[in-house]
């Protein structure tokens, strides 16, 4: 991650049923739903304004610190966040041994 982004925190915005992260005024966010101890992201996206930053990228990876760290198991339904996982495998450590790909990753 970008050390620009270290400091941010991304916001589980419970109402809107997203991950958040604000950056220059510019919110991306990722939805998601949730089931029990179980977090699908299914879409992510970021506004032009922020393009070329990695803002989708501290986005994804501090989702998933807030997954681990809250003890969820994750669905990553949303292809970005699923190529992220397949290049960073460690990441898999979250994602729930239910989930269809998971052999694919």
């Amino acid at each position: 991650m970008k050390e620009e982004f270290v400091n941010l925190g991304v916001n589980k915005n419970v109402d809107t049923k997203r991950f958040e992260l604000t950056v220059d005024g510019y919110t991306a966010f990722i939805d998601y739903a949730e089931e029990g101890q179980i977090i699908k992201l299914i879409h992510t996206e970021s506004p032009e304004e922020l393009a070329g930053r990695g803002v989708a990228t501290a986005l994804i990876e501090k989702s998933l610190m807030y997954i681990e760290e809250n003890n969820y198991q994750l669905f990553p339904l949303c292809p970005l966040v699923y190529a992220y996982i397949k290049r960073h495998p460690g990441w898999k450590r979250v994602v729930s041994t239910d989930f269809p790909a998971y052999d694919k990753l």
